[in-house]
């Protein structure tokens, strides 16, 4: 039997909350993030039969480059070795989840502010889910120079 995902969560958030929702990943029984502003890796681990959380970047300075760890490639059945685009990648998100996210995105860019988003996304080579993004600006100044987080399979959404 599918089971059908709860309400999607959709939050905005001020950057000096950015610990306590990074800490959002421990739902998946994983610790938290470095909580060093430059995330390069996760500690722990998923529970037994859950994807692994991963952390993305995206570099709004060099022309919206994306840098993924190995799981989120796993997220959105993309190849690791493939070359990636931002609007590649955007494309897999379904409409309604594609747009409540570029909207935070927006927001989370013009404010300052992180996110935490629940998105449906079809996959390149699987049945459609249900992913949880956590989203926080870097800051270099006043500029919002990336952003970075950790997508995970939602609770639930597994094939």
């Amino acid at each position: 039997m599918k089971q059908t995902y709860p309400l999607p969560v959709h939050h905005s958030w001020p950057l000096y909350e950015r610990d306590r929702f990074f800490e959002l990943g421990q739902i998946h029984g994983c610790d938290t993030l470095d909580p060093v502003p430059d995330i390069t890796y996760i500690v722990g681990s998923a529970r037994p039969g859950q994807m692994q959380p991963g952390v993305w970047e995206c570099d709004l300075v060099d022309n919206n480059r994306l840098s993924w760890s190995g799981e989120i490639y796993d997220i959105f059945g993309i190849p690791r070795d493939a070359a990636i685009t931002r609007e590649e990648t955007v494309a897999l998100y379904c409409e309604g989840s594609r747009a409540a996210m570029e909207k935070l995105r927006a927001y989370a860019i013009k404010h300052r502010r992180g996110f935490t988003l629940d998105v449906e996304i079809q996959p390149a080579a699987a049945p459609r889910r249900w992913m949880r993004l956590i989203a926080a600006p870097v800051c270099a100044g006043d500029q919002v120079v990336k952003l970075q987080g950790l997508k995970f399979l939602a609770p639930g959404a597994h094939d």
